[in-house]
């Protein structure tokens, strides 16, 4: 079954012709279709029915007054705040369109409505309506499973394989190895190996082999006596000891110098550790996840990792992907870090990533993978300053997509002499329209307001010119 028969829309207009040929063209696409000629019967409709869809007429009796249908689209969200009303109207005032977004209308679109464009809202409002449904249904996964958020969403292929194979890993003691880009959440990845372990009443304990000097390291990890170096005022078990029991993890362990490598492999080997200054070694029972983004193989080749270290900690491996990798997981994932981030930003709406926001995480590379994309979602919410929909102009530079220049929003394509009326027109129009995106950085909403057209008005027309 399709997402569009699963999705119910409730057509409200006064006009029994045009409810009925908006009802035919959305049932031709499969949608599910309820209809409502005046306020009363909408509340009455919409209250009976699974409707979360809205195309809704401002003009409706009894009252037949813009602010009785903007009336009627409040208790509508008040009774399902993530419902999407589509304001379809002949009161094509440009002020009160904003108005109607800002107050939660989904979009707005003037009378005569173009069909097409009413399916193709309507569709964005149902995928929206689907993005959200799935946030949800994985948060509240991740409280009943103990998973770890950041990171553990998404269902794209090659994510799905990953989390298979440490899932399987996880039931064993075998050691793994987690492999992948900076920031592809290899942490968070160990860290759902050992909640599924039967070592996950132990503890975890984390550790950067990259972040600490080689001396420092090596007390850090087997411990030290006291008096065995300056500065080692007491004993210290090391996290070898503190993680007996359950889980040690050693991430970029590719960055660990050989003479550590020696003493780590003994370690694992012997399941035993020697603390600093210490005669006598201490018996720990450890499980290893280790992780980096080298290729420790390649090293082994060149002799700058010891290749028995690598086999005894390549148990399994597990390949995280890029976030470029997985672009179907984008939507979900940059709306889970806007859930999270609304922790961080006071009086930060819940707020939704608009369609033009949404391309724009699509085209970007991310070369910080997860974790740059968390920071950027805090951005956009910090700059979107309690606004309930994150625009274009939210993200950071190089997200943003290719605006026209001052240069091209001047020029003007020379027709030749015969060319038709229209197609002159055409040209001017596309002329100012580039130039007043020029004027207002790409803001659309300001633009639109500018040229005297709806949001969605300029959207149909920059589509049309093949402007972005």
């Amino acid at each position: 079954m399709s997402t569009h028969e699963r999705a119910t829309v409730l057509v409200v207009d006064d006009d029994r012709g045009l409810r009925r040929a908006f009802a035919d063209v959305l049932r031709s696409e499969g949608f599910s279709v309820i209809e409502a000629g005046s306020e009363p019967e909408a509340e009455k409709v919409y209250s009976e029915s699974a409707a979360r869809v809205v195309v809704l007429d401002l003009m409706l009796p009894p009252k037949g007054t813009p602010e009785a249908g903007a009336a009627l689209m409040g208790r509508m969200l008040a009774a399902r705040p993530a419902a999407k009303v589509v304001i379809v109207s002949g009161v094509g005032d440009t002020a009160l369109s904003l108005s109607l977004v800002r107050r939660g209308a989904y979009d707005f679109i003037e009378k005569p409505a173009d069909p097409d464009v009413l399916v193709a809202v309507i569709e964005r409002a149902v995928a929206r309506l689907a993005l959200e449904d799935r946030v949800l249904e994985l948060e509240k996964a991740i409280t009943r499973e103990g998973r770890e958020p950041f990171g553990m969403l998404g269902s794209a292929p090659v994510f799905l394989e990953a989390t298979k194979i440490a899932e399987r890993a996880a039931a064993t003691l075998v050691p793994v190895l987690i492999t992948g880009e900076s920031g592809t959440g290899k942490e968070v990845l160990a860290r759902f190996v050992h909640a599924k372990s039967p070592r996950s009443k132990g503890p975890f304990v984390a550790v950067n082999c990259g972040a600490l000097a080689p001396t420092l390291l090596e007390s850090t990890l087997f411990g030290h006596k006291r008096g065995a170096f300056t500065g080692a005022v007491a004993d210290t078990p090391g996290l070898f000891v503190e993680a007996d029991g359950g889980t040690l993890f050693l991430d970029e362990i590719g960055d660990l110098e050989i003479a550590l490598q020696v003493k780590l492999l003994r370690a694992l080997e012997e399941g035993e550790v020697t603390p600093v200054g210490a005669s006598k070694p201490v018996k720990v029972s450890v499980r290893i996840i280790s992780a980096t983004h080298k290729p420790l193989a390649k090293m082994v080749e060149e002799r700058t990792f010891r290749d028995d270290l690598y086999w005894r900690i390549r148990g399994i491996e597990v390949s995280l992907p890029r976030l470029a990798d997985r672009t179907g997981d984008l939507p979900v994932l940059a709306q889970h870090f806007l859930n999270q981030a609304r922790a961080l930003v006071p009086n930060a709406g819940s707020a939704k990533l608009s369609p033009e926001s949404q391309r724009c995480l699509e085209k970007h590379h991310w070369p910080g993978n997860l974790r740059e994309l968390r920071h950027e979602m805090q951005r956009a919410l910090v700059m979107a300053a309690g606004r309930e929909e994150i625009l274009e102009e939210d993200l950071s530079p190089e997200l943003r997509t290719i605006r026209p220049t001052k240069a091209d929003s001047n020029a003007t394509t020379v027709l030749p002499s015969s060319s038709t009326l229209e197609e002159k027109i055409a040209n001017l129009e596309y002329a100012e329209i580039a130039r007043v995106l020029a004027e207002t950085d790409g803001n659309r909403s300001h633009a639109a307001e500018k040229l005297g057209l709806s949001r969605q008005g300029l959207l149909n027309k920059m589509a049309r010119h093949g402007l972005r």
